[in-house]
């Protein structure tokens, strides 16, 4: 499989694990976001996603709603995205 086609079915198997969390404000903010954003994500920031959506769905939403404070491990350039995309959102 050539490069281009992984990153696509990385892309893909995103957007589903995005749309479908099991709860329903990460399912509508992470589906928005990724339809949005990871189409056009690179290999580095699809790893950065990929590690985002390993955290749990409290800890997404208190990091991207300032209830939390974000881990200096988990504050990539693809949280910040995110965090801006919520205040359109």
């Amino acid at each position: 499989m050539g490069d281009e086609a992984h990153l696509e079915t990385r892309r893909k198997r995103l957007l589903y694990r995005s749309v479908y969390r099991g709860n329903k404000e990460n399912d509508i903010l992470l589906g928005q976001f990724a339809r949005a954003h990871v189409g056009s994500f690179g290999a580095e920031e699809l790893d950065q996603y990929e590690r985002l959506l390993a955290a749990g769905d409290n800890d997404i939403f208190e990091w991207v709603t300032g209830q939390a404070e974000i881990p200096p491990e988990a504050d990539t350039p693809v949280l910040r995205k995110l965090m801006a995309f919520r205040v359109r959102f």
